[in-house]
């Protein structure tokens, strides 16, 4: 007789072993806010939680549970037809401090294929709204901006397609889009959905401007995440700590994915943009 194998990948079954540990580290006291600027991405999924609801409420609750100086928000806007925004932003603004970075020709829309780049304290240098290939609508956010704390940083906000050849695509074109700037410190952050790892996963293709790949965090689905969708990167090494899950109760429920968060060390930053 042959041993019977797990039907599901290893990582996968790790992810689900573990997953007490992480409720009961979420359950724990609040750790100390590490030093630096703390940056996050969040598919907010239209504002549909697990239970079906639509609660953009809800949805600005785990945007103020995060606290987060940049956060980049894939799905704020409606998808088909004249896109419309489905935040209140302007109460996030007045209860967070995090403003817009302003995208052009979308009156009605929050931001750009529904990623908004929302940020606390700083001026925008510039702003690039990118089309990428592929069968769906997709698109990124590249935001120079200049934050209060910390001096230059590009922030590219993506979302990436469903099918396997598109999002090989789309990363390749976001790598050519660096070609020319790649001493400018950049994070790049989002809903990649690529759970695939090795030389057939489009997250390859960034090896060449951001590196190694960080270790793969489980952010999806939200109940019980075991595929690592969404990604933070930076073409800095040394520049990101450790990507992590905010992984609370209402977090659980207000989405089908998990936020993710990391600190960006801009002195760090300054230091590298110094020697370039």
């Amino acid at each position: 007789m042959h041993a019977k194998k797990d039907s599901l990948p290893s990582n996968i079954l790790a992810s689900i072993r573990n997953r007490k540990k992480r409720l009961d580290a979420a359950h724990s006291e609040k750790k100390p806010r590490s030093d630096g600027t703390l940056i996050a991405s969040y598919n907010v999924h239209k504002c549909v939680g697990n239970d079906r609801r639509f609660d953009p409420e809800r949805t600005s609750r785990v945007i103020h549970e995060i606290d987060a100086d940049v956060i980049a928000l894939q799905e704020a806007d409606t998808r088909f037809g004249e896109r419309t925004g489905i935040l209140d932003l302007g109460r996030l603004e007045r209860e967070t401090g995090l403003i817009p970075v302003p995208v052009n020709g979308m009156a009605k829309a929050h931001g750009w294929h529904g990623n908004v780049v929302l940020f606390k304290r700083g001026l925008v240098r510039d702003v690039h709204q990118i089309n990428l290939p592929g069968l769906e609508p997709r698109g990124a956010l590249v935001a120079e901006l200049d934050l209060e704390h910390g001096g230059a940083l590009r922030i590219i906000a993506a979302h990436f397609g469903l099918l396997r050849h598109s999002r090989a695509q789309q990363a390749k074109m976001l790598v050519e889009l660096m070609a020319d700037k790649r001493e400018v410190p950049t994070i790049l952050l989002g809903d990649l959905n690529e759970w695939r790892l090795g030389d057939r996963s489009s997250l390859h293709t960034f090896q060449s401007a951001f590196g190694p790949q960080p270790l793969a965090v489980p952010s999806f689905p939200a109940r019980l995440p075991v595929l690592a969708l969404d990604r933070i990167m930076a073409n800095r090494k040394g520049v990101v700590t450790a990507v992590e899950t905010h992984d609370t109760p209402l977090a659980r429920i207000a989405s089908d994915h998990l936020p993710v968060k990391a600190v960006v060390n801009l002195k760090r930053v300054e230091e590298l943009a110094a020697k370039a």
